[in-house]
């Protein structure tokens, strides 16, 4: 079949012929006569399949007729990342140079100023990231009522990245009278109930397993030590008749130290992440289309939709956490019917990782050798399990420190001071050498005078006879050693008192309180 019978106008066959395309891939030869008939579509096909251009193409003809309004855009394509999002927008410039629609591109890292100024001169394809589109709708600078055509593009990668809920609410600003045309390379349980919630009588279009590999991918895996993988990737790299690269890790800091190793010895190595500010990865990423760079080391933002043409080889520098991230990664070489490579360096901590990913793909990855390298087995006792890489753990369960093996920690009863035990049952016990406290003699309670004196209240306190205190010797068993805290007497019982402070007024009333009164 060739793109002329899918119902295409000449403009835009015309411009797929300049590309150079001549026959289409399965997935646009099934839903481009379905989009053009203006349904719904559930898209579900493997990467690097031209899901692309499947939705472009007929979106094109269909905005060809009618005229955009300022801030009111007339379709929407949500992509999951600035990188996706800037490939679909260079797919729209290259098919649709024959048509004059208007189009706007919304991400992160670009001055909000130029973004409004193409917004309001009026968008017919709205190009954009969730959470940038979403910062531009509560300013008040687009409205998404008009919107006829909505394409929800690498929908399972927007559900990793947590960007579902701003889908769904994006969704509900939108009129209910539209177009939706659904993508995904997977379809998990929590995708397929999106659609069912997004789609009205949708059309499923499904040209290959889920998750399943190109045919046109030779893989291969070998398991080195960690401390010898970049040694590993070195030769694998010298080995292998390699025209460009990607390499990916799994972390945003092994890339930039991956990328110095590289061009440390001798390799023209350019890096891509997220924390890179967005002109500074447009920049690196067109350098490695132009061949200006050979070996780009990636992290997983990479893994997605880039179209690099004729890219030779892949290679996984971590096994990836996520199975399916390993078919995205590997999906981005043997793309358009060309043949690719791959290989992978996994740790010995690894085989678990490994084995989820062939238990996905339905085989077993190929194991290769390094030239002048040893390979190793899985360790069936390490990393079982875990996310990441394996370290080397000591037998007692701790890890293994640089000068030797840590020695195991005693239980915790024997860690405890020797003389600990003892210490809480003296604490316990009771103290012989602790005198019991002498009984204090009642104080016989004051009568009040039948007369008042005149100068009492110009008598000084000190002028009142008090009891006296009793002798040292009497209490000096009991001072000897301090009592603690909790069996001190109260301030009010202490001996060094003539009297107990009074609580209230109780049986103890001043005498100028018990006068009579006239």
């Amino acid at each position: 079949m060739s793109f002329e019978s899918l119902g295409l106008s000449a403009p835009v066959l015309q411009a797929v012929s300049e590309k150079g395309y001549t026959q289409p891939t399965p997935i646009q030869e099934k839903a481009i006569p379905i989009v053009l008939m203006g349904r719904d579509i559930l898209g579900c096909a493997q990467t690097g399949t031209g899901k692309t251009a499947s939705f472009v193409l007929p979106m094109i003809d269909i905005l060809a007729e009618g005229r955009a309004k300022a801030r009111m855009p007339r379709s929407l394509i949500l992509e999951p990342t600035r990188e996706l999002a800037a490939q679909v927008a260079e797919n729209f410039e290259i098919y649709g140079k024959n048509h004059k629609l208007n189009m706007a591109l919304l991400i992160g890292g670009v001055s909000f100023e130029d973004q409004e100024r193409a917004l309001e001169r009026g968008v017919d394809v709205l190009i954009a990231t969730p959470g940038r589109l979403l910062d531009h709708f509560e300013r008040g600078k687009v409205l998404l009522n008009d919107v006829k055509v909505l394409v929800i593009d690498e929908a399972d990668r927007m559900l990793d990245m947590g960007f579902i809920p701003d889908v769904e609410r994006i969704v509900g600003l939108l009129s209910p009278m539209r177009q939706t045309l659904f993508f995904s390379a997977t379809m998990p349980p929590e995708i397929k109930r999106l659609a069912d919630r997004f789609l009205s009588n949708p059309k499923e279009v499904t040209v290959a397993p889920p998750a399943s590999t190109g045919k046109n991918i030779v893989q291969g895996l070998t398991v080195v030590p960690e401390e010898e993988k970049r040694e590993a990737l070195r030769r694998l790299i010298r080995e292998q008749d390699i025209k460009n690269a990607i390499v990916f890790c799994n972390r945003k800091r092994d890339v930039a130290i991956l990328q110095g190793s590289l061009k440390k010895h001798g390799f023209n190595a350019g890096a891509l992440h997220g924390d890179m500010s967005q002109p500074a990865r447009m920049e690196t990423l067109e350098k490695f289309k132009q061949g200006e760079i050979q070996i780009l080391v990636a992290s997983d933002v990479a893994a997605r939709g880039l179209d690099i043409a004729d890219m030779s080889h892949v290679f996984n520098f971590d096994v990836p956490f996520s199975p399916e991230d390993y078919v995205h990664r590997i999906g981005r070489t043997g793309r358009a019917g060309r043949t690719g490579h791959s290989f992978t360096l996994a740790s010995p901590a690894e085989g678990s990782l490994v084995e989820a990913i062939e238990k996905l793909i339905g085989v077993e990855i190929p194991r290769v050798e390094v030239p002048g390298m040893e390979a190793v087995a899985f360790d069936p006792s390490e990393g079982r399990g875990r996310r990441g890489r394996g370290r080397g753990r000591a037998p007692g369960g701790g890890r293994g420190g640089r000068s030797g093996e840590r020695a195991p920690r005693a239980p915790r009863a024997e860690r405890e001071p020797k003389h600990a035990e003892a210490d809480v049952q003296a604490e316990r016990a009771p103290r012989p050498d602790r005198a019991p406290r002498p009984e204090r003699a009642e104080r016989p309670r004051r009568e009040p005078r039948a007369e008042p004196r005149q100068e009492a209240h110009h008598e000084p306190r000190h002028h009142e006879a008090r009891e006296p205190r009793e002798p040292r010797s009497e209490g000096r068993a009991h001072r000897e050693r301090r009592p603690e805290r909790r069996d001190r007497p109260h301030r009010n019982d202490r001996h060094d008192r003539d009297e107990a402070v009074p609580m209230g007024l109780g049986d103890h009333v001043p005498a100028f309180l018990a006068r009579p009164t006239r």
